[in-house]
């Protein structure tokens, strides 16, 4: 692939001032962004217990680790004040929302902003619903059911039915029409295990991930190819993603330390059991733990996360989290190019360990765009 063909995207909560943030998604599209991703959170993945001046240098500067604005009303203004970039959520999922509320905010997100909308899409995470009481039962099936519904409802436009072991729908219309007869949003699954792999295959037009080696993104990519071609479907329809938290620096050894921060290390506990196996030991909070569903970070206290973040192995620190000066993390992310990726979508993370590295880190970021873009 020819590296102009990679493209970059952003994350782009907005987590403040509602100005500012219009402000930042303009500047995104002015830098030459492709793309710019929101997360659909109730609450963050920092657990507040840890989120002190003392332990992590960003609380300095924002209250909360928990602040986030409404995924729709902030795609809306971003649909609303931007003219090429692409935007989708990273990610929605299919328990807060019905999937006919889904089909209908992506379709009137695709129409506002003439084509541009991605809908991001995941199995769940226990932080944003068991908290609020919100059951997380069979996700796989309901998200399966969920994109099933979508797609009628999309393509259809008179009264459909559908029997699902989730949901049953009974003479119900979507009439809003797409921008443009006959294409719709993309459909992009945030996948890592083997039943989401296989529903990537078979229904979705993009898949983003996050947390892959180079060389286990090669490996769960060419399930999904294999798959599809099994489906009678063409690969090619099939956008490889990848959500990459990034730490980034002119110096390396900065780098080093920055990702020994909590604040930082914090993300692995998102990550399987199985991967701490693979380095010798089992998940910090506990046998079998799987992150991204069953950390609730409220539930911890201060004592117990800062335990948890000593057991962390540093080598599975440098593999995981992507670091480096702006060369290294272009070497780096040729190694996912050569491995199939095709849109790599970036979430700076330096500054909440280092809040002297907003401008710095940033501008580091821009020379990794400028490789792509120039």
């Amino acid at each position: 692939m020819d590296i102009s063909d990679l493209k970059i995207g952003t994350e782009g909560s907005f987590v403040g001032d509602i100005n500012k943030g219009v402000q930042s998604i303009k500047r995104i599209e002015e830098l030459g962004y492709d793309s710019i991703w929101f997360a659909d959170h109730l609450m963050g993945f920092t657990p507040e217990s840890i989120w002190t001046p003392s332990i992590i240098d960003a609380a300095n500067i924002q209250p909360s680790p928990h602040i986030f604005h409404s995924v729709i009303s902030t795609m809306t203004l971003t649909a609303w004040n931007t003219h090429k970039l692409l935007f989708g959520t990273s990610v929605t999922e299919p328990f807060r929302r019905h999937p006919a509320v889904l089909a209908q905010d992506f379709l009137t997100l695709h129409n506002l902003s003439k084509g541009r909308v991605i809908l991001g899409i995941g199995a769940g995470e226990g932080e944003n619903n068991i908290p609020y009481g919100i059951e997380m039962n069979r996700p796989v099936q309901r998200l399966k059911e969920a994109i099933e519904i979508i797609k009628l409802l999309w393509k259809n436009g008179d009264k459909i039915s559908y029997e699902g072991k989730i949901w049953t729908l009974k003479d119900a219309i979507l009439a809003l029409k797409p921008f443009e007869k006959g294409k719709y949003p993309p459909i992009w699954i945030a996948a890592h295990g083997p039943k989401m792999l296989e529903l990537t295959a078979s229904l979705g037009d993009g898949w983003i991930p996050l947390y892959f080696t180079p060389k286990k993104y090669k490996e769960k990519l060419n399930t999904i190819i294999k798959i599809a071609k099994k489906k009678g479907r063409d690969p090619e329809e099939i956008t490889p993603a990848l959500f990459c938290y990034l730490v980034i620096d002119e110096n390396h050894d900065t780098c080093d330390q920055l990702i020994n921060k909590p604040v930082i290390k914090n993300q692995l506990f998102l990550l399987p059991d199985s991967i701490f196996k693979k380095y010798g030991t089992s998940h910090p909070l506990g046998e079998n733990f799987y992150g991204l569903v069953h950390y609730i970070p409220p539930k911890y206290s201060r004592e117990e996360i800062l335990m948890a973040l000593n057991k962390i192995p540093k080598n599975m620190m440098e593999e995981y989290i992507i670091h480096g000066t702006p060369d290294e993390i272009i070497a780096k992310i040729e190694n996912y190019a050569r491995a199939g990726l095709k849109h790599v979508i970036f979430y700076n993370t330096t500054y909440l360990a280092d809040t002297s590295k907003i401008k710095s880190s940033f501008t580091c970021l821009k020379k990794v765009l400028a490789y792509y873009k120039d």
